[in-house]
Protein backbone atom coordinates (compact mmCIF):
# COMPACT_ATOMS: atom_id res chain seq x y z
CA UNK A 1 0.00 0.00 0.00
CA UNK A 2 1.54 3.36 -1.48
CA UNK A 3 -0.67 6.11 0.70
CA UNK A 4 0.08 9.06 -2.22
CA UNK A 5 -1.08 12.29 -0.94
CA UNK A 6 -3.29 10.44 1.86
CA UNK A 7 -3.90 10.49 5.74
CA UNK A 8 -5.81 9.86 7.71
CA UNK A 9 -4.11 11.25 11.18
CA UNK A 10 -4.16 14.25 11.91
CA UNK A 11 -1.88 17.04 10.47
CA UNK A 12 0.15 17.00 6.82
CA UNK A 13 2.44 14.63 5.09
CA UNK A 14 5.75 16.11 4.66
CA UNK A 15 6.67 13.63 2.29
CA UNK A 16 3.32 13.29 0.03
CA UNK A 17 3.31 12.26 -3.91
CA UNK A 18 0.76 11.66 -5.86
CA UNK A 19 -0.42 12.20 -9.75
CA UNK A 20 -1.50 15.86 -9.63
CA UNK A 21 -0.56 18.84 -7.02
CA UNK A 22 -4.37 18.29 -5.56
CA UNK A 23 -5.25 18.49 -1.94
CA UNK A 24 -6.54 15.09 -0.23
CA UNK A 25 -9.73 15.28 0.75
CA UNK A 26 -9.17 14.69 4.65
CA UNK A 27 -5.78 16.37 5.54
CA UNK A 28 -5.35 18.59 2.62
CA UNK A 29 -2.03 17.78 1.75
CA UNK A 30 -0.84 18.70 -1.49
CA UNK A 31 1.13 16.11 -2.49
CA UNK A 32 4.25 16.35 -4.91
CA UNK A 33 3.16 15.58 -8.95
CA UNK A 34 5.10 12.49 -9.88
CA UNK A 35 6.57 12.82 -12.77
CA UNK A 36 6.66 10.57 -15.34
CA UNK A 37 10.14 9.18 -14.80
CA UNK A 38 9.17 9.02 -11.38
CA UNK A 39 6.57 6.56 -11.68
CA UNK A 40 8.50 4.56 -13.80
CA UNK A 41 10.90 4.50 -10.80
CA UNK A 42 8.06 3.02 -8.30
CA UNK A 43 6.94 0.51 -10.96
CA UNK A 44 10.45 -1.06 -10.94
CA UNK A 45 10.51 -1.00 -7.02
CA UNK A 46 7.06 -2.75 -6.33
CA UNK A 47 8.20 -5.32 -8.90
CA UNK A 48 11.64 -5.36 -7.45
CA UNK A 49 9.93 -6.04 -4.04
CA UNK A 50 7.24 -8.83 -5.43
CA UNK A 51 10.86 -10.54 -6.15
CA UNK A 52 12.05 -10.49 -2.89
CA UNK A 53 9.04 -11.30 -1.32
CA UNK A 54 8.85 -14.58 -3.55
CA UNK A 55 12.09 -15.08 -2.80
CA UNK A 56 11.19 -15.03 0.84
CA UNK A 57 8.45 -17.89 -0.32
CA UNK A 58 5.22 -15.60 -0.45
CA UNK A 59 2.81 -17.09 -3.27
CA UNK A 60 1.53 -13.29 -4.82
CA UNK A 61 0.76 -9.95 -3.83
CA UNK A 62 -1.81 -8.15 -4.22
CA UNK A 63 -1.91 -4.38 -5.11
CA UNK A 64 -4.31 -2.24 -3.35
CA UNK A 65 -5.60 0.12 -6.12
CA UNK A 66 -8.45 1.25 -4.45
CA UNK A 67 -9.45 2.90 -0.63
CA UNK A 68 -7.67 6.17 -1.66
CA UNK A 69 -4.41 4.99 -2.19
CA UNK A 70 -1.84 6.00 -4.79
CA UNK A 71 -2.85 3.59 -7.45
CA UNK A 72 -6.58 4.74 -6.85
CA UNK A 73 -5.81 8.16 -7.31
CA UNK A 74 -4.20 7.70 -10.53
CA UNK A 75 -7.28 5.62 -11.59
CA UNK A 76 -9.75 8.90 -10.53
CA UNK A 77 -10.18 11.76 -12.60
CA UNK A 78 -11.01 13.67 -9.34
CA UNK A 79 -7.49 13.01 -8.31
CA UNK A 80 -5.47 12.80 -11.82
CA UNK A 81 -5.40 15.72 -13.49
CA UNK A 82 -1.96 14.71 -15.73
CA UNK A 83 -1.47 15.23 -19.21
CA UNK A 84 1.30 12.50 -20.02
CA UNK A 85 0.27 9.19 -20.57
CA UNK A 86 -1.12 8.20 -16.93
CA UNK A 87 -3.61 10.73 -17.49
CA UNK A 88 -6.78 11.97 -19.50
CA UNK A 89 -9.22 9.43 -20.32
CA UNK A 90 -9.94 6.26 -18.32
CA UNK A 91 -7.77 3.85 -20.87
CA UNK A 92 -4.84 6.33 -19.74
CA UNK A 93 -5.30 6.23 -16.29
CA UNK A 94 -5.31 3.02 -16.15
CA UNK A 95 -1.49 2.95 -17.71
CA UNK A 96 -0.30 2.84 -14.47
CA UNK A 97 -2.05 -0.52 -13.13
CA UNK A 98 -0.82 -2.27 -16.55
CA UNK A 99 2.93 -1.19 -16.79
CA UNK A 100 2.79 -2.48 -12.42
CA UNK A 101 1.53 -5.80 -13.85
CA UNK A 102 3.81 -6.30 -16.83
CA UNK A 103 6.66 -5.71 -14.68
CA UNK A 104 5.63 -7.98 -12.03
CA UNK A 105 4.94 -10.74 -14.17
CA UNK A 106 8.32 -10.08 -15.85
CA UNK A 107 10.38 -10.12 -12.61
CA UNK A 108 8.03 -13.13 -10.85
CA UNK A 109 6.89 -15.23 -13.72
CA UNK A 110 3.13 -16.34 -14.57
CA UNK A 111 2.52 -18.83 -11.55
CA UNK A 112 3.49 -15.63 -9.13
CA UNK A 113 -0.29 -14.61 -8.04
CA UNK A 114 -0.90 -11.01 -8.60
CA UNK A 115 -4.56 -9.37 -6.89
CA UNK A 116 -6.08 -6.20 -6.89
CA UNK A 117 -8.28 -4.20 -4.63
CA UNK A 118 -10.04 -2.08 -6.99
CA UNK A 119 -12.18 0.80 -6.44
CA UNK A 120 -15.86 -0.29 -6.44
CA UNK A 121 -17.36 3.43 -5.45
CA UNK A 122 -15.40 5.38 -3.65
CA UNK A 123 -18.05 7.63 -2.69
CA UNK A 124 -16.66 10.89 -3.88
CA UNK A 125 -18.48 13.35 -6.50
CA UNK A 126 -16.44 13.40 -9.76
CA UNK A 127 -14.85 10.41 -9.42
CA UNK A 128 -15.20 6.44 -9.35
CA UNK A 129 -19.11 5.35 -9.58
CA UNK A 130 -20.66 1.91 -10.15
CA UNK A 131 -20.55 2.21 -13.43
CA UNK A 132 -16.77 3.68 -13.88
CA UNK A 133 -15.85 0.64 -11.13
CA UNK A 134 -17.19 -2.12 -14.14
CA UNK A 135 -15.17 0.01 -16.79
CA UNK A 136 -12.17 -0.28 -14.73
CA UNK A 137 -12.50 -3.88 -13.90
CA UNK A 138 -14.03 -5.02 -17.46
CA UNK A 139 -10.95 -3.04 -18.90
CA UNK A 140 -7.99 -4.66 -16.63
CA UNK A 141 -9.70 -8.21 -17.14
CA UNK A 142 -9.04 -8.20 -21.11
CA UNK A 143 -5.30 -8.87 -19.85
CA UNK A 144 -6.31 -12.56 -18.74
CA UNK A 145 -3.12 -12.45 -16.26
CA UNK A 146 -4.84 -10.75 -13.23
CA UNK A 147 -5.88 -13.60 -10.67
CA UNK A 148 -8.16 -11.84 -8.79
CA UNK A 149 -10.13 -8.66 -8.19
CA UNK A 150 -11.29 -7.58 -4.78
CA UNK A 151 -13.91 -4.77 -5.34
CA UNK A 152 -13.66 -2.43 -2.04
CA UNK A 153 -15.11 1.17 -1.27
CA UNK A 154 -14.34 4.55 0.11
CA UNK A 155 -11.30 6.61 -0.14
CA UNK A 156 -9.58 8.95 1.68
CA UNK A 157 -12.37 12.03 2.38
CA UNK A 158 -16.15 11.83 4.01
CA UNK A 159 -15.92 8.09 2.59
CA UNK A 160 -13.19 6.93 4.34
CA UNK A 161 -15.00 5.32 7.11
CA UNK A 162 -16.77 2.89 4.16
CA UNK A 163 -13.49 1.27 3.51
CA UNK A 164 -13.66 -0.44 7.11
CA UNK A 165 -17.09 -1.12 7.38
CA UNK A 166 -18.04 -0.80 11.03
CA UNK A 167 -20.83 -2.59 13.52
CA UNK A 168 -23.76 -0.16 12.45
CA UNK A 169 -23.15 -1.47 8.77
CA UNK A 170 -25.14 -4.83 7.71
CA UNK A 171 -23.20 -7.67 7.35
CA UNK A 172 -22.10 -8.04 4.17
CA UNK A 173 -22.23 -4.71 2.99
CA UNK A 174 -19.91 -4.96 -0.57
CA UNK A 175 -22.03 -8.30 -1.41
CA UNK A 176 -24.20 -6.57 -3.93
CA UNK A 177 -21.73 -4.40 -5.90
CA UNK A 178 -19.46 -7.64 -5.55
CA UNK A 179 -22.41 -9.51 -7.62
CA UNK A 180 -23.06 -6.99 -10.14
CA UNK A 181 -19.46 -7.35 -11.48
CA UNK A 182 -18.98 -10.34 -11.02
CA UNK A 183 -22.24 -11.27 -13.67
CA UNK A 184 -21.20 -8.36 -15.59
CA UNK A 185 -17.50 -9.62 -16.52
CA UNK A 186 -17.55 -13.03 -15.93
CA UNK A 187 -14.45 -13.77 -16.85
CA UNK A 188 -13.01 -11.99 -14.17
CA UNK A 189 -12.07 -13.96 -10.78
CA UNK A 190 -14.23 -11.83 -8.18
CA UNK A 191 -12.91 -11.86 -4.48
CA UNK A 192 -15.94 -10.09 -1.68
CA UNK A 193 -14.60 -9.18 1.40
CA UNK A 194 -16.44 -7.06 3.84
CA UNK A 195 -18.02 -8.19 7.55
CA UNK A 196 -17.87 -11.97 6.08
CA UNK A 197 -18.14 -12.89 9.97
CA UNK A 198 -18.96 -17.11 9.74
CA UNK A 199 -18.10 -19.68 7.27
CA UNK A 200 -22.11 -20.05 6.19
CA UNK A 201 -21.79 -17.02 5.43
CA UNK A 202 -18.89 -17.63 3.12
CA UNK A 203 -20.28 -20.42 1.60
CA UNK A 204 -23.04 -18.78 0.71
CA UNK A 205 -21.54 -16.14 -1.40
CA UNK A 206 -19.18 -18.88 -3.00
CA UNK A 207 -22.56 -21.16 -3.91
CA UNK A 208 -25.02 -18.53 -5.14
CA UNK A 209 -22.23 -16.80 -7.44
CA UNK A 210 -21.49 -13.67 -5.92
CA UNK A 211 -17.89 -14.19 -5.84
CA UNK A 212 -15.33 -16.82 -6.37
CA UNK A 213 -13.40 -16.25 -3.53
CA UNK A 214 -13.60 -15.02 -0.35
CA UNK A 215 -11.12 -12.24 1.17
CA UNK A 216 -11.05 -12.17 5.93
CA UNK A 217 -9.14 -9.96 7.38
CA UNK A 218 -10.21 -8.23 10.44
CA UNK A 219 -11.90 -11.83 11.20
CA UNK A 220 -8.73 -13.44 10.97
CA UNK A 221 -7.45 -10.99 13.51
CA UNK A 222 -10.06 -12.13 15.95
CA UNK A 223 -9.82 -15.45 15.75
CA UNK A 224 -6.49 -16.93 13.69
CA UNK A 225 -8.15 -20.52 13.77
CA UNK A 226 -11.20 -19.36 11.92
CA UNK A 227 -10.30 -21.36 8.53
CA UNK A 228 -8.94 -24.52 10.94
CA UNK A 229 -12.08 -24.04 12.98
CA UNK A 230 -14.47 -24.34 9.87
CA UNK A 231 -12.99 -27.07 8.22
CA UNK A 232 -12.93 -29.50 11.35
CA UNK A 233 -16.51 -28.65 12.19
CA UNK A 234 -15.73 -26.13 14.89
CA UNK A 235 -17.61 -23.40 13.80
CA UNK A 236 -19.13 -22.33 17.05
CA UNK A 237 -15.71 -21.97 18.55
CA UNK A 238 -15.12 -19.38 16.33
CA UNK A 239 -14.56 -15.73 17.91
CA UNK A 240 -16.63 -13.37 16.15
CA UNK A 241 -15.00 -10.51 15.03
CA UNK A 242 -17.09 -7.36 16.13
CA UNK A 243 -16.36 -4.85 13.47
CA UNK A 244 -15.53 -2.34 16.37
CA UNK A 245 -12.07 -1.15 14.14
CA UNK A 246 -10.07 -1.07 17.21
CA UNK A 247 -7.33 -2.19 15.08
CA UNK A 248 -7.39 0.15 12.81
CA UNK A 249 -7.26 2.74 15.45
CA UNK A 250 -4.15 1.05 17.31
CA UNK A 251 -2.30 0.68 13.94
CA UNK A 252 -3.03 4.38 13.09
CA UNK A 253 -1.37 5.53 16.23
CA UNK A 254 1.49 4.20 15.24
CA UNK A 255 1.00 0.93 18.08
CA UNK A 256 1.36 -2.71 17.49
CA UNK A 257 -2.10 -3.94 16.15
CA UNK A 258 -4.32 -5.18 18.65
CA UNK A 259 -8.05 -7.07 19.18
CA UNK A 260 -10.21 -6.72 21.63
CA UNK A 261 -11.73 -10.32 20.86
CA UNK A 262 -8.02 -11.84 20.89
CA UNK A 263 -5.31 -10.91 23.35
CA UNK A 264 -2.80 -13.00 21.90
CA UNK A 265 -2.68 -11.13 18.37
CA UNK A 266 0.39 -11.39 16.92
CA UNK A 267 2.11 -13.69 19.29
CA UNK A 268 3.46 -16.66 17.56
CA UNK A 269 1.46 -19.50 19.30
CA UNK A 270 -2.20 -17.31 18.60
CA UNK A 271 -3.30 -20.05 16.17
CA UNK A 272 -5.62 -22.51 18.43
CA UNK A 273 -3.88 -21.16 21.36
CA UNK A 274 -4.50 -23.54 24.41
CA UNK A 275 -3.55 -22.61 27.92
CA UNK A 276 -0.76 -24.13 29.45
CA UNK A 277 -1.97 -25.74 32.94
CA UNK A 278 -1.01 -24.27 35.84
CA UNK A 279 1.73 -25.24 38.71
CA UNK A 280 -0.95 -25.79 41.26
CA UNK A 281 -4.62 -25.26 41.05
CA UNK A 282 -6.01 -22.58 42.86
CA UNK A 283 -9.35 -21.10 44.10
CA UNK A 284 -9.74 -17.98 42.79
CA UNK A 285 -12.96 -15.76 42.98
CA UNK A 286 -13.99 -13.45 40.27
CA UNK A 287 -16.22 -10.60 40.90
CA UNK A 288 -18.34 -9.14 37.92
CA UNK A 289 -19.70 -10.89 35.00
CA UNK A 290 -18.63 -7.91 32.59
CA UNK A 291 -16.01 -8.96 29.77
CA UNK A 292 -13.07 -8.02 32.35
CA UNK A 293 -13.94 -10.66 34.82
CA UNK A 294 -14.93 -13.32 31.94
CA UNK A 295 -11.81 -13.40 29.93
CA UNK A 296 -10.14 -13.79 33.51
CA UNK A 297 -12.29 -16.59 34.36
CA UNK A 298 -12.59 -18.68 31.75
CA UNK A 299 -8.51 -18.47 30.78
CA UNK A 300 -8.00 -19.19 34.51
CA UNK A 301 -10.07 -22.44 34.60
CA UNK A 302 -8.67 -23.55 31.55
CA UNK A 303 -5.37 -23.31 33.50
CA UNK A 304 -6.79 -26.22 35.75
CA UNK A 305 -7.65 -23.60 38.79
CA UNK A 306 -11.12 -23.30 40.32
CA UNK A 307 -13.06 -20.33 39.31
CA UNK A 308 -16.39 -18.53 40.67
CA UNK A 309 -17.79 -15.94 39.17
CA UNK A 310 -20.24 -13.73 41.00
CA UNK A 311 -22.46 -11.45 38.81
CA UNK A 312 -24.58 -9.04 40.12
CA UNK A 313 -26.52 -9.05 36.99
CA UNK A 314 -28.89 -12.34 35.86
CA UNK A 315 -26.93 -11.74 32.95
CA UNK A 316 -23.22 -11.80 31.65
CA UNK A 317 -21.71 -8.88 29.65
CA UNK A 318 -21.63 -6.28 32.44
CA UNK A 319 -22.17 -2.76 31.47
CA UNK A 320 -21.07 -3.78 27.43
CA UNK A 321 -24.53 -5.57 27.09
CA UNK A 322 -26.62 -2.07 27.54
CA UNK A 323 -23.97 -0.62 24.87
CA UNK A 324 -24.85 -4.07 22.85
CA UNK A 325 -28.47 -3.16 22.85
CA UNK A 326 -28.01 0.83 21.39
CA UNK A 327 -28.86 1.44 17.68
CA UNK A 328 -25.69 0.23 15.61
CA UNK A 329 -24.14 -1.59 18.27
CA UNK A 330 -25.29 -5.24 18.38
CA UNK A 331 -22.37 -6.66 17.63
CA UNK A 332 -20.60 -5.76 20.52
CA UNK A 333 -22.65 -8.74 22.20
CA UNK A 334 -20.56 -11.08 19.81
CA UNK A 335 -17.88 -10.65 22.36
CA UNK A 336 -19.80 -11.91 26.02
CA UNK A 337 -21.54 -14.71 23.78
CA UNK A 338 -18.00 -16.14 22.73
CA UNK A 339 -16.58 -15.75 26.51
CA UNK A 340 -19.23 -17.17 28.23
CA UNK A 341 -19.43 -20.49 26.19
CA UNK A 342 -15.60 -20.62 27.19
CA UNK A 343 -15.96 -20.18 30.54
CA UNK A 344 -18.73 -22.77 31.19
CA UNK A 345 -16.65 -25.13 29.18
CA UNK A 346 -13.70 -24.50 31.12
CA UNK A 347 -15.85 -25.33 34.18
CA UNK A 348 -16.32 -21.72 35.64
CA UNK A 349 -19.12 -21.68 38.14
CA UNK A 350 -21.38 -18.86 37.61
CA UNK A 351 -23.36 -17.44 40.59
CA UNK A 352 -25.52 -14.39 38.54
CA UNK A 353 -27.95 -12.18 39.92
CA UNK A 354 -25.97 -12.43 43.35
CA UNK A 355 -24.48 -8.60 44.60
CA UNK A 356 -21.55 -10.77 46.53
CA UNK A 357 -20.40 -9.13 49.93
CA UNK A 358 -16.99 -9.03 51.38
CA UNK A 359 -18.57 -12.01 53.75
CA UNK A 360 -19.65 -13.64 50.84
CA UNK A 361 -16.09 -13.85 48.99
CA UNK A 362 -14.61 -14.68 51.98
CA UNK A 363 -16.85 -17.81 52.49
CA UNK A 364 -15.60 -19.20 49.20
CA UNK A 365 -11.70 -19.43 50.87
CA UNK A 366 -10.29 -18.09 47.94
CA UNK A 367 -6.21 -18.29 47.26
CA UNK A 368 -7.03 -15.12 45.13
CA UNK A 369 -9.90 -12.84 44.12
CA UNK A 370 -9.63 -11.10 41.17
CA UNK A 371 -12.07 -7.29 41.05
CA UNK A 372 -13.81 -6.94 37.94
CA UNK A 373 -16.52 -4.46 39.14
CA UNK A 374 -16.21 -1.96 36.04
CA UNK A 375 -16.59 1.96 37.41
CA UNK A 376 -19.65 4.23 37.35
CA UNK A 377 -20.38 7.72 36.17
CA UNK A 378 -18.82 10.62 38.27
CA UNK A 379 -21.15 14.03 38.72
CA UNK A 380 -19.30 16.29 36.57
CA UNK A 381 -17.51 19.13 38.42
CA UNK A 382 -18.91 21.71 36.58
CA UNK A 383 -22.67 20.95 37.57
CA UNK A 384 -24.35 21.81 40.18
CA UNK A 385 -24.36 19.70 43.44
CA UNK A 386 -28.02 20.15 44.40
CA UNK A 387 -28.76 18.80 41.00
CA UNK A 388 -27.55 15.60 41.68
CA UNK A 389 -29.05 15.44 45.55
CA UNK A 390 -32.53 16.54 43.92
CA UNK A 391 -32.43 13.69 41.39
CA UNK A 392 -32.94 15.78 38.50
CA UNK A 393 -30.38 14.57 36.32
CA UNK A 394 -29.31 11.00 35.85
CA UNK A 395 -26.38 9.62 34.13
CA UNK A 396 -26.33 8.17 30.76
CA UNK A 397 -26.39 4.27 31.66
CA UNK A 398 -29.28 4.81 33.85
CA UNK A 399 -31.59 7.16 30.96
CA UNK A 400 -30.70 4.73 28.19
CA UNK A 401 -31.88 1.93 30.86
CA UNK A 402 -35.33 3.46 31.67
CA UNK A 403 -35.69 4.36 27.72
CA UNK A 404 -34.56 0.76 26.04
CA UNK A 405 -38.33 -0.14 26.92
CA UNK A 406 -39.81 2.78 25.88
CA UNK A 407 -42.11 2.47 23.16
CA UNK A 408 -43.78 5.55 22.64
CA UNK A 409 -42.78 9.57 21.18
CA UNK A 410 -42.05 12.46 23.30
CA UNK A 411 -42.52 15.74 21.80
CA UNK A 412 -39.53 17.20 24.23
CA UNK A 413 -35.93 17.29 24.01
CA UNK A 414 -33.06 15.50 25.73
CA UNK A 415 -29.97 17.18 26.39
CA UNK A 416 -26.94 15.33 26.28
CA UNK A 417 -23.61 16.28 28.24
CA UNK A 418 -21.07 14.84 26.77
CA UNK A 419 -17.51 14.70 28.59
CA UNK A 420 -16.97 11.20 27.30
CA UNK A 421 -16.46 11.58 23.39
CA UNK A 422 -16.40 7.53 22.54
CA UNK A 423 -18.97 5.75 20.05
CA UNK A 424 -21.40 4.45 23.35
CA UNK A 425 -22.78 7.99 23.92
CA UNK A 426 -23.67 8.46 20.35
CA UNK A 427 -25.52 5.69 20.15
CA UNK A 428 -27.48 6.26 22.69
CA UNK A 429 -28.33 9.89 21.50
CA UNK A 430 -29.82 7.62 18.17
CA UNK A 431 -31.56 5.81 20.87
CA UNK A 432 -33.20 8.75 21.99
CA UNK A 433 -33.93 10.34 18.73
CA UNK A 434 -36.20 7.27 18.08
CA UNK A 435 -38.36 8.55 20.97
CA UNK A 436 -37.90 12.34 21.54
CA UNK A 437 -38.66 15.10 19.44
CA UNK A 438 -35.03 16.49 19.26
CA UNK A 439 -31.63 15.82 21.17
CA UNK A 440 -28.94 17.87 21.65
CA UNK A 441 -25.30 17.63 22.24
CA UNK A 442 -23.70 19.71 24.21
CA UNK A 443 -19.71 19.42 24.84
CA UNK A 444 -17.11 21.48 26.47
CA UNK A 445 -14.42 20.19 23.76
CA UNK A 446 -13.84 21.71 19.94
CA UNK A 447 -15.81 18.48 18.21
CA UNK A 448 -17.56 15.39 19.16
CA UNK A 449 -16.45 11.71 19.25
CA UNK A 450 -12.53 13.30 19.93
CA UNK A 451 -11.28 9.68 21.70
CA UNK A 452 -12.35 7.89 18.14
CA UNK A 453 -10.22 6.87 15.32
CA UNK A 454 -10.92 8.46 12.21
CA UNK A 455 -12.55 5.70 10.33
CA UNK A 456 -15.26 5.18 13.31
CA UNK A 457 -15.98 9.23 13.82
CA UNK A 458 -16.68 9.61 10.67
CA UNK A 459 -19.57 7.17 10.67
CA UNK A 460 -20.41 8.86 14.08
CA UNK A 461 -21.04 12.13 12.47
CA UNK A 462 -22.87 10.34 9.01
CA UNK A 463 -25.40 8.97 11.53
CA UNK A 464 -25.53 12.02 14.14
CA UNK A 465 -26.16 14.56 11.27
CA UNK A 466 -28.39 11.99 9.46
CA UNK A 467 -31.07 11.79 12.81
CA UNK A 468 -30.79 15.73 12.89
CA UNK A 469 -29.19 15.48 16.46
CA UNK A 470 -28.22 19.20 17.36
CA UNK A 471 -24.55 19.72 18.56
CA UNK A 472 -23.38 22.53 20.65
CA UNK A 473 -19.54 22.82 21.08
CA UNK A 474 -17.00 24.50 23.48
CA UNK A 475 -20.16 25.23 25.97
CA UNK A 476 -20.87 24.32 29.60
CA UNK A 477 -23.99 23.78 30.99
CA UNK A 478 -25.29 26.52 33.12
CA UNK A 479 -26.42 26.43 36.66
CA UNK A 480 -28.93 28.99 36.46
CA UNK A 481 -30.96 26.23 34.15
CA UNK A 482 -34.18 26.27 34.71
CA UNK A 483 -34.82 22.18 35.13
CA UNK A 484 -38.38 22.45 36.43
CA UNK A 485 -39.72 24.57 33.55
CA UNK A 486 -37.60 22.24 30.65
CA UNK A 487 -34.61 25.19 30.16
CA UNK A 488 -31.52 24.21 29.63
CA UNK A 489 -28.79 27.08 28.96
CA UNK A 490 -25.59 26.74 28.17
CA UNK A 491 -22.11 28.93 27.69
CA UNK A 492 -19.21 29.48 25.32
CA UNK A 493 -16.55 28.13 27.53
CA UNK A 494 -14.44 31.31 25.56
CA UNK A 495 -16.49 34.09 25.59
CA UNK A 496 -19.13 33.32 27.59
CA UNK A 497 -22.06 33.67 24.91
CA UNK A 498 -25.08 32.13 26.19
CA UNK A 499 -27.85 29.89 24.35
CA UNK A 500 -31.00 27.97 25.97
CA UNK A 501 -32.64 24.83 24.83
CA UNK A 502 -36.09 24.65 25.53
CA UNK A 503 -38.78 22.08 26.27
CA UNK A 504 -36.15 19.84 27.62
CA UNK A 505 -37.80 16.33 28.97
CA UNK A 506 -34.21 14.44 29.92
CA UNK A 507 -31.02 16.35 30.83
CA UNK A 508 -28.59 13.36 31.53
CA UNK A 509 -24.35 13.18 31.45
CA UNK A 510 -21.75 11.09 29.74
CA UNK A 511 -18.26 11.87 31.54
CA UNK A 512 -15.41 10.71 33.86
CA UNK A 513 -16.01 7.32 35.03
CA UNK A 514 -14.56 6.09 38.59
CA UNK A 515 -13.62 2.50 39.41
CA UNK A 516 -15.88 -0.09 41.63
CA UNK A 517 -12.81 -0.88 43.93
CA UNK A 518 -14.84 -0.49 47.22
CA UNK A 519 -14.03 -3.96 47.74
CA UNK A 520 -10.61 -3.86 47.51
CA UNK A 521 -9.24 -2.34 50.82
CA UNK A 522 -11.43 -4.66 53.24
CA UNK A 523 -10.33 -7.77 51.34
CA UNK A 524 -6.58 -6.81 51.37
CA UNK A 525 -6.81 -6.07 55.32
CA UNK A 526 -8.19 -9.84 55.12
CA UNK A 527 -4.72 -10.87 53.92
CA UNK A 528 -6.41 -11.92 50.44
CA UNK A 529 -4.53 -11.67 47.28
CA UNK A 530 -6.13 -9.36 45.17
CA UNK A 531 -6.45 -7.95 41.76
CA UNK A 532 -7.85 -5.45 39.74
CA UNK A 533 -9.12 -5.57 35.76
CA UNK A 534 -10.79 -3.54 33.14
CA UNK A 535 -12.40 -0.66 34.80
CA UNK A 536 -12.04 -1.52 38.47
CA UNK A 537 -8.14 -0.59 37.64
CA UNK A 538 -8.91 2.42 35.85
CA UNK A 539 -11.73 3.02 33.74
CA UNK A 540 -10.65 2.64 30.40
CA UNK A 541 -12.33 0.46 27.14
CA UNK A 542 -13.02 -2.92 25.84
CA UNK A 543 -9.36 -3.65 24.76
CA UNK A 544 -7.82 -3.40 27.84
CA UNK A 545 -10.38 -5.70 29.97
CA UNK A 546 -9.89 -8.29 27.67
CA UNK A 547 -6.16 -7.84 27.45
CA UNK A 548 -5.71 -7.27 31.14
CA UNK A 549 -8.06 -10.16 31.89
CA UNK A 550 -6.27 -12.50 29.60
CA UNK A 551 -2.70 -11.58 31.39
CA UNK A 552 -3.76 -12.17 34.88
CA UNK A 553 -5.35 -15.26 33.90
CA UNK A 554 -2.29 -16.49 32.57
CA UNK A 555 -0.16 -15.39 35.86
CA UNK A 556 -2.58 -16.63 37.90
Amino acid sequence: MAPGRARHIPGRADDAVGPSALPDDLSWTVPHAMSTSEVQVMVGEFASTSRRLQRAGFSGVEFSCGHGHLIHQFLSPWSNHRNDRYGGCLEARLTLVHELVDAVRAACGRDWIVGLKVPGADGVPGSIDPAMALDIVSHLATRGDIDYFCPVQGSHARSLEAHMPDMSYPLLPYAAMTRTIKQTVPQASVMVTGRVNDPGQAERLLVDGTADLVMLGRSLLADPAWLLKAGSGREADIRTCLSCNTCWGVINERRPIECVTNPRVGLPDEVDWRPARAASRRRVVVVGAGVAGLETASVAAARGHDVTVFGASDQVGGKLRLHAALPGSDSLGNLYANQYPDALKAGVRFELGVRATVSDILACRPDAVVLATGSRMAWPSTLPGQWQQDGLVPDLRDSVASILDFKGADPGCVVIFDQDHTRGTYAAAELFRRHFARVVLVTPREMIAKDEPTVVRQRIYQRIYERRIDIVLLSELCPQSALEQGRVAFRNVYNGDRGEVANVSLLTYSGARVPNDAMLAPLSAAGVECHQVGDCYAPRGMLAATREGHRLANAL
